[in-house]
């Protein structure tokens, strides 16, 4: 399966993959995520199977890669590179005629954490990194993501990536303290994920629901790496919900 690259800016790192589908079987857009606690060490061909596989089941999914800590990411340049790599799915959209009436997010660890943060960019005042969006969202799948950023920080997940992105500004880019999301968040999480501990979605459903959003806690089995496993079980769930929320209610 053939991709076709579009650029949203003159940074190599700033480009996002169209996967399309032979047979549509479903309306609407993926956009694919990927994580590693957000270092360019990490990169978007860990999003490229999980593309691949959605495109296989009737889906267009949209590969995103982003500025990362490392080569030139951090806040608030991470940040406004995922939102410009979904508001590019508008060019996409006029050249391939993509309904964006329903536009998923599927993120991955750290890549939970930028969907999420994406998720809630309607709400932000117009001064905000990412604000007024050119693309809405319809939901986010978040796979053993990053919700809960002060706890992360806190605890020093992973040599300390909260600090090493964020600097003093944790709140401005935490799930937590963006509640409620006007869109479904499912917290897909991993039941022996030594990476990511299951407090960081727990946390995050349990605030969402009290402040009356609409989340929901999935437990699956398996480890961290295989959520973005297109061959286990865990992942094939996360295939089912998202393909849930592209489809009519």
């Amino acid at each position: 399966m053939t991709a076709q690259r579009f650029l949203y800016g003159p940074d190599s790192a700033q480009w996002a993959e169209l996967y399309l589908p032979t047979e549509p079987a479903v309306a609407g857009v993926v956009v694919v995520i990927h994580g590693g606690y957000w270092r360019s060490a990490y990169a978007a061909d860990l999003g490229a199977p999980l593309a691949r596989d959605l495109a296989a089941h009737g889906v267009a999914a949209w590969n995103l890669e982003y500025r990362r800590v490392g080569n030139g990411g951090g806040w608030p340049t991470t940040f406004l590179d995922v939102a410009a790599g979904i508001d590019a799915l508008t060019q996409a959209a006029a050249d391939h005629g993509l309904d964006l009436g329903k536009v998923v997010l599927l993120g991955h660890s750290a890549g939970g954490q930028l969907a999420v943060w994406a998720a809630g960019r309607s709400l932000f005042p117009a001064e905000a990194v990412g604000a007024d969006p050119a693309v809405e969202v319809s939901g986010v799948v978040s796979q053993s993501g990053l919700l809960n950023l002060g706890e992360a920080q806190q605890l020093g997940l992973s040599n300390h990536a909260v600090d090493l992105l964020m600097g003093p500004n944790v709140a401005l880019g935490d799930p937590m303290a963006a509640l409620p999301l006007p869109v479904p968040i499912l917290a897909v999480h991993a039941m022996n994920d030594a990476d990511v501990p299951a407090s960081q979605s727990e946390s995050y459903v349990a605030a969402a629901v009290e402040a009356g959003g609409d989340a929901r806690l999935i437990r699956v089995p398996g480890d961290h790496f295989d959520l973005i496993d297109v061959r286990s079980e865990s992942y094939a769930s996360c295939r089912e919900l998202v393909l849930g929320l592209l489809r009519p209610a």
